[in-house]
């Protein structure tokens, strides 16, 4: 049955659309065009550095800013063909790339979970942009990433209680004031003592992942990490 399937409906490329072996995935040549993050990198926040510097340093924001996270770590850098992937997904339903990205995060987020981790929770989205996208994207690869490694996931918990400008839309210093007070906790019995890891899938200044992170902190949680399908690398 799966062999005739694989006739009449052959796997293709994410990306491309090109034939392939595999669902869910991509071509050679589309996976080559993918700039995946390795080491070196900041040791908290996971920003790249040049081969020359050891990832054992802080880069300078984690040094001079106090993080509301233990660890942040993102998968692929943020250029046209992750950009693609990422918004297709996020606003055409193209809901088939979600395995393969849950899988990016579970390779990215090793160093997360090999630290401990309780609860995954994605970003939430306010109800009124939830509408107008039928669902939320983290909340997918959330799932998706649960289905990996076995850690439930907490949909209910996180709220955004206000509506914000897309983020893409504002400065850096915007963004901060765009997200702040937006979050709350709806369940703190849920989060207190709990090791978290908050889902988005992109990373640009990580303003949004900074408000979730504090305010599950505030509401007991013992240790909040971020982790991100894309990091924007200035």
């Amino acid at each position: 049955m799966r062999l005739l399937l694989d006739i009449l409906l052959p796997p293709r490329c994410l990306l491309c659309g090109k034939e392939i072996h595999s669902d869910n995935s991509l071509c050679s040549d589309c996976f080559t065009k993918i700039d995946f993050i390795s080491r070196p990198y900041c040791k908290k926040c996971g920003r790249p550095f040049p081969e020359t510097v050891n990832s054992s340093y802080y880069c300078a924001e984690c040094l001079s800013k106090r993080m509301p996270f233990r660890l942040c770590r993102a998968a692929v850098e943020y250029n046209d063909h992750s950009k693609k992937l990422i918004l297709d997904f996020k606003f055409f339903d193209h809901v088939e790339n979600k395995m393969l990205l849950a899988r990016w995060l579970y390779m990215a987020g090793k160093d997360i979970f090999n630290a401990g981790v309780d609860l995954i929770i994605p970003v939430p989205l306010h109800y009124t942009r939830m509408f107008k996208r039928k669902y939320n994207q983290s909340a997918v690869l959330s799932a998706g990433l649960s289905k990996l490694c076995g850690i439930p996931v907490d949909y209910k918990s996180l709220k955004k209680t206000r509506h914000t400008l897309p983020q893409v839309h504002c400065s850096g210093k915007q963004r901060l004031k765009n997200v702040r007070n937006a979050f709350e906790v709806a369940h703190p019995e849920n989060i207190k003592g709990k090791r978290i890891v908050l889902i988005d899938d992109v990373f640009t200044t990580g303003s949004t992942l900074k408000e979730c992170a504090k305010v599950l902190k505030k509401a007991g949680a013992k240790s909040v990490d971020a982790l991100t399908v894309a990091r924007v690398c200035r």
